[in-house]
């Protein structure tokens, strides 16, 4: 569908896909807190799985002019998604999800955690060269950066395997810039907010806070964004490595998994692009960048289904589609609300975890994920539909 609301509150307008009704108040006020700011550029896109978030809306697309909003793209810097398909159908599965799920959890470190000594491909990893130049508050992190590099973290992050429509086995996994990617952004957001305080400067909520382009504030944050942007970009393709290593082995270890397609893709960044004519920062804020032809991963919530998707290049959307279904409830209501016999029920037929430790991940804590790609359907085109097997949670 086309815009399906326009918010016009702000300095520039808020062009909504979805319906107002499904939108938060609070998520509204944020939006036009926003789109009030001076350095917002044309308009602000609002993606269907829009939900409330810390100062910039998760689901929103910001442009800005020579500044950007540190809080907007948020701490977990480069979060995103893999996927992969494989050779293998569901045959090669068939009693052997429990075993490949044990060797996933057994290779990889999940939550908080890290390798106990860094990967070798993870010291190989290029971007050390740059990381003494990243903020001195990390410094100290290097070895605990490295032990993380190839590791999961928790919260929303997973590890999947699906089967698409004509039963082809995926791999998918969510991960992003773990402690160091967090740390990093923490510092910059204090800095922001801290030059806010110093000019007087006065703004609806502080976490809107952004660094001007020329100062040397906002060519550090842009330094360490690269930097963290390529760090999760990294983690990924490391995850990727040790999950084929453990799928092969949980499947008798007779035959490599051959990758016949690969789609890697952020959606927690910020990139310089061309936009209506002009160069701008374009914040994704919980958003995948859709330019036509460009491929990317809608996922649903465990237990629903996910797409591999092509961008149609919708210049109003600024190239961009929705980053999964979008929470309906916070992760505490969704504790209050559920229990783990719902999620037992919600999750039936996936391997997977099935306690109240990750009952907030359950799939009715989230939108209909039917629902929000028919709300997107100007915005991408789907390549392949995929149903969860198997889940992984941090």
């Amino acid at each position: 569908m086309p815009v399906g609301a326009v918010i016009s509150q702000g300095r520039v307008p808020v062009k909504v896909w979805s319906e107002l009704a499904d939108v938060e108040p609070q998520a509204l006020d944020q939006l036009v807190n926003t789109a009030n700011l001076p350095c917002v550029f044309k308009h602000i896109a609002v993606m269907p799985d829009v939900h409330l978030g810390i100062g910039a809306t998760i689901g929103s697309v910001i442009p800005t002019k020579n500044a950007i909003i540190p809080a907007a793209v948020g701490v977990d810097i480069g979060c995103g998604m893999l996927a992969v398909k494989t050779q293998f159908d569901s045959a090669a599965l068939e009693g052997r999800l429990k075993r490949i799920r044990e060797n996933i959890e057994r290779a990889i470190p999940l939550g908080p955690s890290q390798h106990h000594l860094p990967l070798k491909e993870a010291e190989r990893w290029m971007g050390w060269k740059e990381f003494s130049n990243c903020h001195r508050a990390v410094q100290e992190l290097a070895q605990k950066a490295r032990a993380q590099l190839g590791t999961l973290g928790g919260g929303n992050h997973f590890i999947e395997l699906c089967l698409d429509t004509e039963d082809r086995v995926w791999i998918m996994l969510h991960s992003g810039s773990r402690h160091i990617g967090k740390t990093l952004a923490e510092r910059h957001i204090q800095a922001a907010k801290g030059l806010l305080r110093q000019t007087l400067q006065s703004l609806p909520d502080p976490n809107l806070a952004y660094l001007v382009k020329g100062t040397s504030e906002f060519q550090a944050y842009w330094h360490d964004l690269q930097w963290a942007q390529a760090y999760a970009y990294e983690n990924r393709q490391l995850l990727l490595d040790l999950v084929l290593r453990a799928t092969e082995k949980g499947l008798g270890g007779r035959e490599a998994v051959v990758p016949e397609l690969v789609v890697n893709c952020h959606h927690n960044y910020a990139a310089i692009e061309r936009h209506f004519g002009e160069k701008v920062y374009i914040t994704r804020k919980g958003a995948v960048k859709a330019a036509q032809g460009e491929m990317g991963i809608i996922p649903g919530s465990m237990g629903t289904r996910s797409f591999i998707v092509r961008g149609k290049g919708n210049a109003e959307a600024f190239d961009s589609c929705s980053h999964g279904a979008g929470r309906r409830m916070s992760r505490s209501e969704a504790r209050r609300t559920f229990s783990a016999e719902d999620l037992c029920r919600q999750t039936a037929g996936v391997e997977c975890r099935k306690d109240t430790g990750v009952v907030d991940e359950i799939p009715q804590a989230y939108k209909d994920i039917d629902v929000v790609m028919r709300h997107q359907s100007d915005l991408v085109e789907v390549v392949a539909e995929l149903k969860q097997v198997l889940c992984v949670k941090g």
